[in-house]
């Protein structure tokens, strides 16, 4: 009796039929040894005997989610995706901060002009402000008030329409 696994490339689609290692004691470690080789974009299918198990890999590499908890344990309330407020700042007038994609990437291999674009903030248009006000709950979006604050004079815009 034969006893192997099947790997199957994501971009060929060919299948290989790879035998076990003879260090590997079962075929479980020896999965486990190729799952952690992701760079090279396999589905695993096991075959013990003839008899094919569902692939292991779209299982486990799931795209990373952050979701919105709409109503908490404690309290029932709708809770602050927290990345959101981490990562942008929001005006009084409704508009949000952000910083420009790949500012803190290498560096090294940007030239000046490009490592100055990428040190400015920018404003989130209408749908990505209407986004992150649905993740962000009414604690974050009173008014503050801050010494020396450098957006005070955005904090209020006239003639805006969101």
């Amino acid at each position: 009796q034969y006893c192997g696994v099947i790997i199957q490339t994501y971009f060929g689609g060919e299948r290989v039929l790879h035998p076990l290692h003879p260090q590997c004691t079962s075929l479980n470690s020896y999965i486990t040894e190729v799952i952690l080789r992701r760079h090279l974009n396999i589905f695993v299918t096991s075959a013990i005997h003839g008899a094919f198990v569902t692939p292991l890999l779209p299982s486990i590499l799931h795209q990373q989610v952050r979701t919105l908890i709409k109503f908490g344990v404690r309290k029932g309330k709708r809770k602050t995706v927290k990345p959101v407020i981490h990562r942008f700042l929001r005006l009084h007038c409704g508009l949000w901060l952000r910083r420009r994609a790949g500012y803190k990437k290498r560096l090294w291999k940007k030239n000046y002009r490009r490592r100055r674009r990428l040190r400015q903030h920018v404003f989130c248009n209408k749908t990505q402000s209407k986004l992150l006000d649905k993740m962000t709950s009414s604690f974050w979006k009173r008014r503050n008030w801050y010494i020396d604050d450098p957006y005070q004079k955005y904090h209020d815009r006239t003639n805006l329409k969101l």
